[in-house]
This record gives structure tokens, sequence and C-alpha cells, in this order.
């Protein structure tokens, strides 16, 4: 019985991405009884007109009837050939069998009943034999390359199990054939602190074994249910649970790939102890849409993580409902996409002597009623349900034609810094994004500023540098976001062509109070001076962090002190104010 249902999780998994993600030309299957239908008329057809004497009158033109065998056998062959094209392999089987079977009545006529009239129709069989064959293998060959491509669309890089775009897909296609089924949102818990301290490899490698007894579990039909495994990315993982009879049997289902991760993970000779948490949702009883569901799901998952109890395994309900401010923020940011309401404001930046040096752009967000939405709030369930980067874009093309315009009108030298996530960053038309939205805009390349954090370092740095070197090669700025926080190595920093650094605000926070926090921006201060970064400190907001910033050498000061985020309509007054001062 298990070996049966691990059967059936395989061809599941194989089948339904199949089905969901092919772009081949399908023809109904009533096409393919017709084409035999004519087909098998042509073939009786043949040798009737064949013996048939006289002529036929078809446009004033008497034609004989000897000369009809020709374009009947023409059409008979026309529909084999249409099997094939349509039906693949079952139109090229059923081809030559129609086809192969024909040969022995037309050597008959030809060798026994010496009917020259044969010879044609024998060459044109065989003709079209060999042009079924060349359609029939060049179609295996395609199909093979198109699978490949498709493995390449639905798998997940690092573990080899399917992505997050298969996982959507797949749900999507079993709401349609309305299957009752349920989504589990999964995330190892404190992952961050391997890569903290171990480093990405070590991260990587912990997730690959993780993603493997999770598949192998979904494949060997351990659970006694159907289940279908995903990667999200990072640390969060999707599995969809079908045939089950309780929701006991959903919760047990979870439990064992919960205790999975009980036994210790060794990699690289060191040990790791790992667990992680687990929301659920089931359609149609909680949700109803494929975003309703997942938004669900992690709604649960969120408020397992938040509860922070020795039960890591929660179902959504209408309680976390009323208090799932992170599906309430979803559904927020995905309306205000579609309505394009997002805004932005601009914060000032200025030398150490107050000159104005440019402006960062930040997004800003409203909920229905006008009231303003906290980013410490928006911005990570943005990140977390992958629209940060469509929020990035949004905000970068307003404030791109803003600050054309001023360019325009005042011919400032000012920059404009733009926040971009590593999710952005990391598309594949990001260059091509950045490239249109300036030249669109007319801003110079050397007033614009790209901000990105610190943790693009390790997501992946040979991809990151080939990105940012193409940001570079246009003559765009690099500024490092929030530097001193992540957990980048100084030969990452050392190869990375950042132009500015930025220390976080909890470090300027402590500056006066701790001396060890004081010598930390002095050592980043002193680290980006010699690798030639300039370097500015966000957060700023009273005269004695002003003071200690311009006693320890940083360049630029960006906070309260000197400037609140302003309107772009304030934005314009300082420009022209610095201007004529």
């Amino acid at each position: 019985m298990s070996d049966k249902i691990g059967h059936n999780k395989r061809k599941f998994h194989e089948n339904t991405l199949d089905r969901t993600l092919a772009s081949r030309l399908r023809a109904p299957k009533s096409s393919y009884f017709f084409l035999l239908l004519v087909y098998g008329i042509a073939n009786v057809l043949v040798p009737r007109v064949a013996s048939m004497q006289g002529t036929l009158h078809v446009f004033g033109l008497d034609v004989p009837y000897t000369m009809l065998p020709a374009v009947i056998t023409s059409i008979a062959n026309t529909c084999v050939i249409l099997m094939v094209v349509f039906f693949r392999k079952t139109g090229f089987f059923t081809a030559l069998v129609l086809l192969v079977s024909q040969f022995p009545v037309l050597f008959v006529r030809l060798l026994v009943h010496h009917l020259p009239s044969t010879i044609p129709g024998l060459f044109t069989n065989l003709f079209t034999l060999v042009a079924i064959s060349i359609i029939y293998s060049n179609d295996v060959k395609v199909a093979k390359f198109q699978k490949s491509l498709q493995d390449q669309a639905v798998t997940d890089a690092l573990t080899g199990l399917p992505n997050r775009f298969a996982g959507s897909e797949v749900v999507k296609d079993l709401i349609q054939k309305g299957e009752t089924f349920t989504l589990v949102s999964m995330d190892v818990n404190n992952f961050k602190g391997i890569n903290d301290t171990m480093g990405f490899d070590a991260g990587n490698k912990v997730l690959q074994e993780i993603a493997r007894r999770w598949k192998d579990a979904a494949d060997d039909g351990m659970t006694g249910t159907l289940d279908f495994i995903t990667r999200q990315g990072g640390d969060e993982f999707s599995l969809i649970i079908r045939y089950y009879s309780s929701d006991e049997v959903v919760k047990n289902t979870i439990c064992q790939y919960a205790a999975l991760l009980a036994n210790k993970f060794t990699i690289d000779g060191c040990d790791y102890y790992v667990n992680a948490s687990f929301g659920y949702a089931e359609y149609p009883t909680d949700a109803k849409t494929p975003d309703d569901l997942y938004s669900c799901a992690d709604a649960a998952l969120y408020e397992v993580k938040r509860l922070n109890s020795s039960n890591r395994i929660l179902r959504y309900s209408e309680d976390i409902a009323n208090n799932g401010r992170a599906v309430e923020l979803e559904r927020l940011i995905r309306a205000s996409l579609d309505k394009d309401t997002f805004f932005f404001q601009l914060q000032p930046q200025f030398d150490i002597e107050h000159q104005l040096r440019g402006f960062e752009a930040l997004a800003r967000l409203k909920d229905e009623a006008g009231k303003p939405v906290s980013p410490m709030e928006f911005i990570p369930v943005a990140e977390k349900m992958g629209l940060i980067d469509k929020v990035d874009l949004c905000v970068f093309k307003k404030a791109a034609a803003f600050f054309g315009d001023l360019i325009a009108k005042t011919g400032t030298k000012a920059s404009l810094s733009i926040n971009v996530s590593v999710r952005h960053l990391m598309k594949n038309d990001f260059l091509e994004e950045v490239r249109s939205v300036i030249e669109y805009y007319k801003i110079p390349a050397e007033q614009l500023e790209i901000e990105i954090t610190e943790s693009v370092l390790i997501e992946s740095v040979e991809k990151a540098l080939q990105c940012i070197n193409g940001i570079k090669d246009m003559g765009i700025k690099i500024a490092l976001d929030d530097f001193g926080t992540g957990y980048s190595s100084l030969s990452n920093l050392n190869e990375f062509p950042a132009d500015l650094l930025k220390v976080d605000k909890s470090f300027i926070d402590k500056m006066n109070t701790s001396d060890s926090s004081k010598q930390y921006v002095e050592a980043i201060i002193s680290i980006g001076h010699i690798m030639n970064f300039s370097v500015i400190s966000e957060g700023v907001e009273d005269p004695d962090q002003l003071e200690t910033l311009r006693g320890i050498g940083c360049d630029y000061i960006q906070g309260y002190i000197w400037g609140k985020p302003l309107s772009p309509e304030k934005a314009s007054e300082l420009v022209i104010g610095e201007k004529s001062a």
C-alpha cells in the first residue's frame, strides 16, 4: 500500500505540472475520430472511382474519373499527417498502422491484377510514411527540449524541489477541478542564526538536507496522504496535502514532517538542530481563491511564530483573521499596486557642513481610511509575499518622474537615492528596467544612486556582482544600506564596487551612550574610507550625535536633525532655496 501511494505521489508531481504548464498544441478527441472517418471513406472511394468510366464536369472542365483517385489519396494521406501533428504518439502509431496496412492491397493490385494506376498510390503512401516518421521524430526531440525548459522553470535551483511558481500552478489546477486540499506554509525557525554564525554555504547545505528529508517523505507514502512539497524561497517551504478524511489526519501529516527535523543535521563536521513552524488553511473551507488561500496559510504561520509556543502547528481561523494584520496588509499592498496608490517622500541628505547632497526616496502607503501605514509594517509583508519588487519599481518610477522634472526646471546636481530589494535586484530584467526609467525620465545616470542591503553579498555573490557591475557601467552610484547589521565578510566587501556606506541608525542611537558603539561606528567609517567609500550616517537626531560624527570623520548626514521626509513639493522648495542661497 505504501509503495502504491508513493508511486501515486510521484505521478501526481509529474502529471500535474506537465498538465498545467504544457504549452504544446492539442486538438479535441472528436477531431481524431473525424480524421479516421475521412481516411476510411477516402480509401473506400479510391477503388470504386478508379473503375469508373467517363468524365466529371467541374467548373466548365471535363475531368476524367481516372484522375480522381490521386486526389482522394492525397486527402487520405493529409488526414494521417494531421493525426501525427495534432495527436503525437497516438496519431503516429495510428497513421503507421493505416499506411502499412495499405501496402499489401496495393501490391496485390500491382502484381496480381497488373493495374499500373496503383504505382502513384504506392509511392505516395511510401513518401507519406517517411514524412510522418520525420514529423514524429522531430516532435519527440521538441517535446524533450520543452520538458527540459519546463523542468528549469518549475524547479528550485538550490534544493531541486518544485519552486513557488510550480506550487501556485498546482494550487490553481486543484481549485479549477474543485478538489478539497490543504495548503501548509512552512518556515524554518531561527535559520538566520545559521547564516550569521556559520556562513551562507553551511546554510544552503542545511536547506538542501531539509528539502531532501521532506521530499523523501512526500515521495514514499509514509504519511498516508498525497503530498506535494515546494520551496517558496529562503527558508520558506509549502506543502499541499490531498486525500485525507479529517483535520486530524492533516495535523498528523504535518507532525510527521515536523518530526523529520528532530534528528540533528551534520554538515561539514558540525551538528545543527533545527525546527520549523507550520500554518495551514483548507480549500474551500477557509479560502476560495489561490491568493486568499496562500494569505490564510501565511497568516496562520505568522500567528504561530508570534505566539512562540511549544505547539508549532496552527490552522487558519476567524480569530486569526480578526487579528491578522499581515493578511490585511497583504491585501492593502495588492490593492495599492492595482490602483497605483503607492506614493513617496524624499528625505534630504547633507554633507557635514549642511550642504544638500541629495534625497532618498521612501515608499509610503495609506490604508482605505487615508491613515498612513508604517513602512516597518508593510515592507516586511511585501518582502514575505514576493511583492517587494513591484513596490520598488512603482516608487522608482514615480520618484524618477518627479526628479527628472526637477532637474529640468532647476538644473540641480543633487542625487536621487532609490532603495532596491535583493529580490528586485536579482530579477533578470532589472538592468533593463533601470535603463528604461532613467532614459524615459531623463535623469543623468551620475545623479542616480541605487541602495541595496548588505544581505545581497550572501544571497548570490556572483550574480549580485554581475548586476551591480552593470549598474556601475551605466554610471549609476551604489550605496550599501544598513551597513554593519549583516554578515558580509571583508573579502566580499573588498570586491564590492560601492560608492557609499550607510551606517545603520541602531548604531547611531547608542553611539553617545556606549563606548563600544562609538568605536564600532568609527571603525565602519575608517573601513569605508580605506576602501575609498564615502560614509553617510542614518537616523541622526540630536546635536551631540552630529558633533561626534563630525569628530570621527563622517562624510554625510541623514536624519531628523536636518531634515524629515518631505513631500515632493517641499523637496522642490528646498532645492530652489539651496540654489538661491
